[in-house]
């Protein structure tokens, strides 16, 4: 049987947990720390050749939880897996982050995973969101820090934003790592004696040979915010040339292509019959 969903009701905590850096961070904080239930979501997504190698990544870290810290045998609730290809858009979120990427791009993953929070009422989803992450730079205008039901702050929009596209897109996460850098998440850890299990996180969407490829865009943040020991040499030295030569032109080309989209859109003729008398 499924553990039961945390609401805002409910002293457990909700997370998005990956088996990367930041999610098992968080996770580690919870169960060691603040001591609470905590159900864990993953969101499988056809397009990335890494699920496989993530899920038994998490398999594996909670394996050796169970064993090392027989008290998060009943904390850590069973892996809640969903299908993306499962998740119905929706409307307003998607309007919501068709406005936000006039602006600035953010990934895919903000189409389905606030609709997924909003068809299975998760209202306080945690987010591994940090200093560097393009999403943390556009939050902060409109955060707040509030007093989760567990008994922990975390940091989520402001309700007073409601009118904004961030709040409509945004309003179903936490964001307890808002404050917090990789490295300083990774100095924590070691301080807690965590370093063994933070090294058996899994970041790369697109394993070369079993190891990170080094220019996918979480490697690509792996090296950018001070992990880069986590990358092979090898690799390294292939995103060394692509981080100059390739990456430059990244965004401004996806630029171009929304550009392109929407003009054909707007010139695009109306169906026949509609409208007409």
């Amino acid at each position: 049987m499924n553990a039961p969903l945390a609401t805002a009701d409910s002293p457990c905590a909700n997370l998005l947990w990956t088996g990367g850096w930041d999610s098992t961070f968080r996770l580690l904080e919870l169960l060691l720390l603040h001591r609470v239930q905590v159900v864990p979501h993953y969101l499988k997504d056809p397009t990335r050749a890494s699920t496989q190698t993530e899920l038994s990544t998490m398999a594996r870290i909670g394996d050796h939880l169970r064993e090392m810290y027989p008290q998060t045998r009943a904390l850590l609730q069973p892996l809640r897996i969903a299908e993306v290809g499962d998740v119905a858009e929706d409307p307003e979120i998607a309007a919501a982050l068709q406005q936000i990427r006039k602006r600035v791009f953010i990934g895919s993953q903000y189409a389905w995973l606030p609709a997924f929070c909003k068809q299975n009422g998760v209202v306080d989803m945690e987010l591994g969101v940090h200093i560097d992450d393009k999403v943390q730079a556009l939050v902060r205008p409109f955060a707040m820090e509030f007093e989760h039901p567990a008994g922990y702050r975390s940091i989520r929009v402001d309700p007073r934003h409601a009118d904004s596209a961030e709040f409509r897109l945004f309003r179903y996460f936490g964001f307890p790592l808002f404050h917090l850098d990789k490295v300083r998440m990774g100095q924590r850890a070691d301080a807690e004696g965590w370093g063994g299990i933070m090294d058996m996180t899994w970041f790369c969407h697109s394993p070369a040979h079993g190891r990170p490829c080094g220019i996918c865009a979480p490697c690509v943040y792996t090296i950018e915010e001070g992990l880069a020991h986590r990358i092979p040499d090898s690799r390294r030295a292939l995103s060394f040339f692509y981080r100059r030569i390739a990456l430059p032109f990244k965004e401004p080309l996806r630029q171009m292509r929304m550009s392109l989209r929407e003009r054909r859109a707007r010139r695009r003729p109306g169906v026949p019959g509609i409208g007409s008398s």
